[in-house]
C-alpha cells in the first residue's frame, strides 16, 4: 500500500472521527480504534472499507495495543502517524470525585498514551518520517481547578511529548501534541467547572482535526512540538511561557471565578 496511514485511538466519535474523515478525504488510509464498536462500524460504513479498518482497543490494555498495531501494520505495511486521541474527563471538586474514577483518568490519559508510544515504536521506526501526535489540552498550561487530575494527566502528556521528540529525533520520528481549549464534543457535556461556564465552548472537533492534519503534514526543518488550536489557546500558551507565576495564577483564577 502506497497511501500514508494513520492509526487513531478514540476514533468512534468527536475529534477522532472528525480527524478520520479529514485524513480519508486527503487520501490517507485510516485505522479506526476504540471501545465503541457500534460507533466504529458506523464510521467505517461512511468512509468505506477500502480506505479504513476498525479494531477494538482499550488503550489501557497492553495486549489489545499489541494486537491492534499488528493488525494495522499487517494491512498497511506502514505507520506514518500514531494519533493518541483517546481520553476521558472527570470534573468537579477534587475531593468529590471518587478515587477509582481518578485512577481511571490516569489509566486512559497517561498509560494509554505511554502504551501507544512504547508499543508503536518498532512500527514507527520502519516508516520514513513518521510521527506521533498526542491529544493534549490547554489545561496543560496551568493546573485547572475542578479539572485537577485531568489537567495533571495532560501535563504528563505534554512532558512525555517533549522528551520523546528529543529522544526519537535520532530515528527521524517527530513527536508532537495538540492543545485545544474546550471542544464541542460529548466530553464537555454537563462539565462541572467554572472555566467552561465563563469561557464557553467555541471550538469544534473539525477545528482540532484541521490542526492535527497540519501537524501531520508539517515539513518545516525547525521542530514544532506544541500545536495550539484557536486564538485564545495561542494567547494562553504565549502567556504561560513568558509571564511570571503570579500573573499566570491570577489569569487562571479569573478564568475560574464563580459568578
Amino acid at each position: 500500500m502506497t497511501a500514508k496511514a494513520i492509526f487513531i485511538t478514540g476514533a468512534a466519535a468527536g475529534i477522532g472521527a472528525a480527524t478520520a474523515r479529514l485524513f480519508a478525504k486527503h487520501g490517507w488510509f485510516v485505522g479506526l480504534f476504540d471501545i465503541d464498536q457500534v460507533g466504529l462500524a458506523k464510521l467505517q460504513q461512511e468512509l468505506g472499507t477500502q480506505v479504513s479498518m476498525t479494531g477494538v482497543l482499550n488503550v489501557a490494555d497492553e495486549q489489545q495495543w499489541q494486537q491492534a498495531l499488528h493488525q494495522f501494520f499487517s494491512r498497511t505495511g506502514r505507520l506514518d502517524v500514531l494519533l493518541n486521541n483517546a481520553g476521558i474527563l472527570a470534573s468537579g471538586a477534587f475531593e468529590h470525585i471518587p478515587l477509582q474514577q481518578q485512577h481511571r483518568l490516569l489509566d486512559v490519559n497517561i498509560k494509554g498514551v505511554l502504551n501507544g508510544c512504547y508499543l508503536a515504536f518498532p512500527y514507527l521506526q520502519q516508516t520514513a518520517k513518521s510521527r506521533v501526535i498526542n491529544l493534549c489540552s490547554a489545561s496543560a498550561l496551568y493546573g485547572q481547578p475542578s479539572l485537577a487530575v485531568y489537567s495533571a494527566t495532560k501535563f504528563a502528556v505534554r512532558g512525555l511529548t517533549e522528551a520523546l521528540d528529543l529522544e526519537w529525533s535520532a530515528y527521524n520520528i517527530r513527536v508532537m501534541d495538540v492543545l485545544p481549549l474546550f471542544v464541542q464534543t460529548n466530553m464537555v457535556n454537563n462539565m462541572d467547572a467554572d472555566s467552561i461556564k465563563n469561557m464557553g465552548v467555541h471550538l469544534t472537533a473539525e477545528d482540532v482535526a484541521q490542526t492535527i492534519y497540519q501537524a501531520a503534514d508539517y515539513q518545516g526543518k525547525i521542530a514544532k512540538v506544541h500545536w495550539t488550536v484557536g486564538l485564545p489557546t495561542r494567547l494562553f500558551y504565549a502567556v504561560s511561557g513568558a509571564a511570571p507565576d503570579w500573573l499566570s495564577r491570577g489569569i487562571n483564577q479569573f478564568i475560574n471565578r464563580q459568578k
